[in-house]
């Protein structure tokens, strides 16, 4: 075993030059003829020079097998510029289709972050004119002659073309480059990135990772696949040389030294973010920046905004120079580190594996805090693959002259060390010590554990093909002169499974090809065969026409647009759930309409775990309370509790419709509906990001919650149909945007610059240069979108209804205390109200948050008779004053009278000044 003292102070490192500058004036001027290999080689090898980043060796090889038409696998270590040989491959391409010699190129990866960062790249490189984009949810410049997409993408493209597709046309695939290739083995996802080889055969490959392990079959079958070379670029010596050791020291210590010994900044790596929030806590005690280089950290974070919640905690840690980096952090915070970190800032990173799969930050040192991860379905050992993915981000070409890797022993063994080492040589005292053992049930390792992941290659990649619907239907929905039989028994003989894992897809695409006919969207056919002595063979043919892109997008989509016929709208639509509905015009009768269309939305979202495990938590907790408080014994108690789950609104209604529909829609077969109420139960409670982060104890998945109701905005804001996109509908469409970029505007920022794209590259590439440099986008006031401001304003004051509804009056005094309505203020104004109507005087329902008892004013106009509200100056007048609204929000009482209010006053500047709604109650009683 060694330990980190054994390896020398690394020198101080500066950032390395990133390519920039456009490559369209290197590209050769187009002859007629394809372009000449050599002279697309000196032309980008001349880019990149100007660069500051001369091409290496193997990059020159790579490329220069690329431009001469061979396919390449290119498994080179991290760091050694695979993304440089992708450019240089995308360069030819397009080259070659200026000259009218090839059609288009797509880069995949696995996830729309990286997707996403590519294509800005890209468009810095080639201009935005040349680069689009596809993930699923966002398509922009979706014809250019560069595309950006998820594997997924490629996948469904590569199924509804086929071979036949493949040409020299402007929209053949020419070129696919495939990011992170090793994906290929995933379990879930590896398909996609099957599928394209299967059925591209006319296409060059660039297929590139750093964890490939043996790609002597996989390379075979390619280059007898495609009648074209395969080379396979491998063992190229790492930029910067890696070591490895395997300490048996406190954690604590180990990460001090790296600090002192100059080898910061440290990855320490977890595998789960509370483990990696409380490791950061844990070396607070510990005094790792000095008093100038938390002045550094301040001057350089500035005015950032942190929020409430985990907002406060990481600001605590970057001022001690403690980075914290999950993917449950918002996106926002994740930048912020990465910043402070390539400035050199931060000497410790506590996150999670997260950067195996690209963190953008100049790691010096790697640190393991284990060599065992739950995989989802078990505590297992890290593979060969893993070690080494998460090894190869230490040590950064231009940053570093070495990077290390470093496994820590794990604690009961450092303890025992301890122990040993207190003892000293005394037999007594060594006779004495009890040497701890691994908690019962846990996965060990230990040092061979690290010499054997240290040692060995990446495992072999794995076949994971799988057949589904959306498989089926693309390909018998292609335009193509190859039978759709043959050419759905090529997929299920031609893929890398093994001979049983084939037939069993064989069972599966038949019990596809049933329940397809049994939904009338396929039909059996009869094909000549001369072959036959019938002279004709049975096939299958499409009856139907399937929707534009089906299996492209979110695939509930059209279902979420027919379901909402089930709501009551103004006017009547067709839709495949209701036929036969003659009623002509009607208006709205539910006044939770509005809430109906967010639920029927929701239901189509993909399920974010965290926040339903917490609703589902805090409804156990509450159901459990009052199944005690009704003496119900401990058994019955738990039998009732698994019945117990989070808010699913509307699933009585959505459920056995969505069972119609896939009778006749059966390319949704292999999709689940997941009713749930994540923005309903905020609107409902409403609560704000920060409140509903609190309420259900979030902070450590920021992000995730984020990102959910980033999707749901624009699921909304696509998805709804006019006929239902009333006023209150598109104010919580635009109160939920609002939300979204008063917390993070990233999310929505890129996607939107995405449905609009700027025309002039040089623009872009200012775009591009701003975010890299962590520049937050200058916020909007919170007054600044009136209509979301109007939901803020009815949630502010709906919210007093609801603690005025259980009487919680010291509630409504935190409130509002500061304007004289104390606790005391609150209860002598609802008390008669509660005295003459009972304990349910004030209602919460569906009712209660009808629009009609809701009035808001706007400066300039007349109040109702009789009613004043106060200026500035004091005096009281009978119209709304510039500068602010008057509020008047009408209770539900139990006899229905409507003859209680609580009126307030909005302060529009104090309102964009606090990022909130400024309300002062001024009078709550009988209107």
């Amino acid at each position: 075993m060694t330990s980190p003292t054994s390896f020398g102070a690394a020198p101080e490192t500066a950032p390395a030059p990133r390519p920039s500058g456009t490559l369209l004036p290197y590209l050769p001027a187009p002859t007629g003829g394809a372009p000449d290999p050599d002279v697309l080689f000196e032309g980008f090898g001349e880019w990149a020079a100007g660069t500051g980043r001369p091409l290496y060796p193997h990059q020159e090889e790579a490329l220069l097998e690329l431009m001469t038409g061979s396919h390449v696998v290119l498994a080179t270590p991290t760091g050694s510029g695979k993304s440089m040989v992708a450019m240089g491959a995308q360069f030819a391409a397009l080259a070659n289709r200026r000259s009218g010699r090839g059609g288009r190129t797509f880069y995949t990866a696995p996830l729309k972050a990286l997707v996403s960062e590519k294509f800005f790249d890209l468009v810095a490189a080639f201009g935005s004119r040349n680069v689009g984009m596809m993930t699923g949810d966002s398509a922009v410049n979706a014809d250019a002659p560069i595309i950006c997409c998820t594997a997924e993408i490629l996948a469904n493209l590569a199924l509804r073309r086929g071979a036949d597709e493949g040409g020299d046309e402007d929209d053949a695939i020419a070129q696919v480059v495939m990011d992170e290739f090793h994906f290929y083995g995933d379990r879930q996802r590896g398909w996609a990135w099957q599928v394209p080889l299967l059925e591209m055969p006319r296409t060059q490959f660039l297929l590139m990772s750093a964890t490939l392990g043996d790609t002597t079959r996989l390379r075979e079958e390619l280059e007898e696949r495609t009648g074209r070379p395969v080379a396979e670029v491998a063992g190229a010596e790492r930029p910067v040389p890696l070591t490895f050791s395997y300490v048996v020291e406190p954690l604590t210590d180990v990460i001090a030294e790296l600090v002192t010994t100059h080898r910061a900044p440290v990855y320490v790596v977890h595998f789960t973010q509370k483990d990696a929030v409380e490791r950061a806590q844990a070396l607070l005690s510990t005094s790792l920046a000095s008093k100038d280089e938390k002045a550094a950290i301040a001057a350089e974070i500035g005015a950032f905004r942190f929020g409430t919640g985990f907002g406060k905690t990481l600001s605590k840690f970057l001022r001690a120079g403690i980075g914290v980096h999950h993917a449950g952090m918002l996106p926002k915070y994740r930048r912020l580190v990465e910043r402070l970190t390539q400035r050199g800032l931060l000497k410790v990173v506590c996150g999670t594996d997260t950067l195996g799969v690209g963190i953008n930050v100049p790691i010096r040192t790697v640190l393991m805090t284990s060599l065992v991860k739950y995989d989802g379905e078990r505590m297992r050992h890290l593979t060969a693959r893993e070690f080494h993915q998460i090894s190869g981000r230490a040590g950064r070409a231009g940053f570093d002259t070495v990077g290390e890797v470093i496994v820590m022993a794990p604690e009961h063994v450092i303890e025992n060390r301890k122990l040993l080492a207190k003892a000293g040589d005394d037999p007594k005292k060594l006779k004495k010590v009890v040497r701890k053992k691994a908690p019962a049930g846990t996965v060990n390792w230990t040092d061979s554990t690290f010499e054997r992941l240290r040692d060995a290659d990446p495992e072999p990649l794995t076949s994971q093909f799988h057949v589904n619907h959306a498989m089926v239907l693309n390909v018998l929905a292609r335009a193509s002169s190859v039978e759709p039989v043959e050419a759905m028994r090529h997929l299920l003989t031609a893929n890398h499974d093994t001979e049983a894992q084939q037939a069993k897809h064989v069972r599966q695409t038949f019990r596809i090809y049933r329940s397809l006919r049994v939904a009338g969207v396929v039909e059996k056919v009869r094909v000549p065969d001369p072959s036959r002595p019938s002279g004709y063979r049975p096939s299958v043919r499409l009856v139907v026409d399937l929707p534009r892109d089906f299996a492209l997008n979110a695939p509930l989509s059209p279902f979420a647009l027919a379901a909402m016929d089930l709501l009551d709208a103004p006017a009547p639509r067709d839709s495949s759930l209701r036929s036969g509905d003659s009623r002509g015009p009607r208006e709205i009768v539910s006044p939770t309409h509005a809430l109906d269309v967010v639920s029927v939305i929701e239901a189509t979202l993909d399920d974010p775990r965290q926040i339903l495990y917490a609703q589902q938590s805090k409804a156990k907790g509450e159901a459990v309370a009052a199944m005690k408080a009704e003496g119900m014994e401990y058994e019955e108690r738990m039998e009732a509790l698994e019945d117990v789950t989070w808010p699913r609104p509307l699933a009585d209604l959505l459920e056995p419709a969505f069972v119609t529909y896939k009778r006749s829609n059966p390319w949704v077969a292999d999709a689940e509906l997941a009713p749930k109420s994540v923005v309903r139960d905020m609107l409902e409670q409403a609560m704000t990001f920060a409140e509903l982060v609190s309420v259900y104890g979030l902070e450590r998945t920021e992000g995730v919650v984020l990102r959910y109701l980033a999707d749901a905005y624009r699921a909304l804001r696509q998805v709804v149909p006019e006929d239902h996109r009333t006023e209150e509908v598109q104010e919580v469409v635009e109160w939920l945007g609002e939300l979204v970029r008063g917390v993070d505007s990233s999310l929505l920022d890129e996607w939107e610059r995405l449905q609009n794209p700027v025309d002039d590259d040089a623009d872009t590439i200012v775009e591009g240069e701003l975010a890299e440099a962590g520049a937050e986008a200058p916020a909007r006031p919170v007054t600044g979108n009136p209509r979301a401001f109007r939901r803020l304003v009815r949630n502010a004051t709906f919210r007093r209804v609801e603690l005025a509804a259980r009487e919680s009056y010291d509630a409504l005094g935190a409130l509002d205390g500061a304007h004289g309505w104390d606790g005391d203020a609150w209860a002598a104004a609802l008390d008669p109200l509660f005295e003459a109507q009972g304990d349910d005087a004030v209602g919460i329902g569906p009712a209660a948050r009808a629009a009609g008892l809701l009035s808001i004013l706007e400066p300039g106009a007349e109040l109702p008779g009789g009613a004043t509200t106060t200026t500035r100056d004091g005096v009281e007048v009978a119209e709304v004053p510039a500068g602010t609204w008057w509020v008047r929000q009408v209770l539900d009482d139990a006899d229905g009278d409507h003859d209680w209010a609580i009126t307030a006053v909005v302060d529009l500047a104090a309102s964009d000044e606090a990022g909130a709604v400024a309300l002062t109650v001024v009078d709550v009683g009988r209107i």
